[in-house]
């Protein structure tokens, strides 16, 4: 089956994607008769390019990576928007949005906009970005079912870690009641450093180095990104119809470096811990920095590993640990939803004269 692919925000994740697809081709072709092809990709800076018959997107992820605009004559579009509504002209079977841009903490836009109008032009859609799912959730999760397509976004947390697909798929019957987690890396790595001495500053420079942190790091280390997460695990999970701003935030600075190092001190840790409770008056959501035994499973990550602890009502507590995060992992969570968008079509039917009856 053809899949036509549009990669709206073509930055680290968007272009780390583009590469595992094209390793992964022979992959997806023999395990999930899969044949992708992306033939859109719209950049903040660099301009949008469409073509029918598909790019070579790993050539222009190198473009893009030596500051060069992508743009070619011929082939030009407008923005995000036109390689989506060109997208949904397409008459390849499955026509798929790879939505990448950057966090919007404020509206979750232009994110929730993309995912509309791919939804409303006949497209499935999979984002890496947490603001369509912690501000318009309910909407767009609607507005899918409604034109009987997929909106998933796996790498919204944990990267590559099927924590969306693991309540969806192997959880049926049961109520999430409350969860807490570690599931921001940046601060994660940071906290972590800052017990083993070194400097606030040093520490956040390497996670930006590594593209791990945010565009604008202040969303890490004000707690904007894990809030953003909190709420995307809180409406999906939960029903709690939030945006960030509804979660209690407390974010890290320099000045944490004391606390980490006494709390170290007395045999605890500090970590960035966010966490969702039901109660009679709805959901209660939070960020913050807390103090935590060594023995608690959140105290022992280190570095960029994550951790996410579902209270559930019939399966009391269940633990989801992630040791590491990269690019790479959360470009794997692009991929899995696009294959499992594919499981999701209904099967072909079968050839004239085979003799087989459907």
């Amino acid at each position: 089956m053809r899949a036509d692919l549009a990669l709206v925000g073509f930055g680290h994740v968007g272009r780390r994607f583009a590469r595992l697809l094209e390793s992964r081709r022979d992959w997806l072709s023999l395990d999930y008769d899969l044949e992708c092809r992306i033939v859109g990709i719209a950049t903040r800076h660099r301009g949008a390019v469409f073509r029918e018959s598909g790019l070579d997107a790993v050539a222009l992820a190198a473009q893009a990576e030596r500051d060069s605009p992508i743009v070619e004559r011929g082939i030009e579009a407008a923005d995000g928007f036109d390689v989506i509504t060109r997208l949904g002209r397409s008459d390849a079977p499955l026509k798929v949005l790879i939505e990448t841009t950057t966090l919007d903490i404020n509206a979750g836009q232009p994110a929730i906009d993309h995912v509309r109008a791919a939804l409303q032009a006949g497209c499935d859609v999979t984002t890496a970005n947490k603001g369509p799912a912690a501000f318009a959730y309910e909407e767009l999760a609607v507005l899918a079912e409604d034109r009987g397509r997929s909106f998933l976004f796996e790498g919204a947390v944990m990267d590559g870690v099927p924590i969306f697909n693991l309540v969806r798929e192997a959880l049926p019957a049961v109520q999430i009641t409350g969860f807490r987690g570690v599931i921001n890396s940046t601060t994660n790595h940071i906290l972590t450093a800052l017990e083993d001495g070194e400097s606030f500053d040093a520490a956040l420079e390497r996670m930006q180095s590594l593209g791990i942190a945010e565009a604008d790091p202040s969303l890490d280390v004000d707690a904007w990104d894990a809030a953003a997460k909190t709420a995307a695990l809180a409406n999906v999970f939960m029903r709690a119809r939030i945006t960030p701003q509804a979660v209690d935030r407390e974010g890290i600075g320099p000045a944490t470096a004391r606390l980490a190092m006494a709390a170290k001190a007395r045999g605890a840790r500090i970590r960035l811990v966010a966490s969702a409770r039901t109660t009679a008056n709805g959901v209660i959501t939070a960020v913050r920095p807390v103090e935590l035994p060594e023995a608690d499973l959140l105290a022992g990550l280190r570095g960029m590993a994550n951790a996410l602890v579902l209270q559930t009502d019939l399966l009391d507590e269940i633990a989801v640990t992630q040791l590491g995060g990269s690019l790479t992992q959360t470009a794997y969570a692009l991929l899995s939803d696009l294959i499992t968008i594919r499981r999701r079509q209904p099967p072909a039917p079968p050839a004239a004269g085979s003799g087989r009856t459907p």
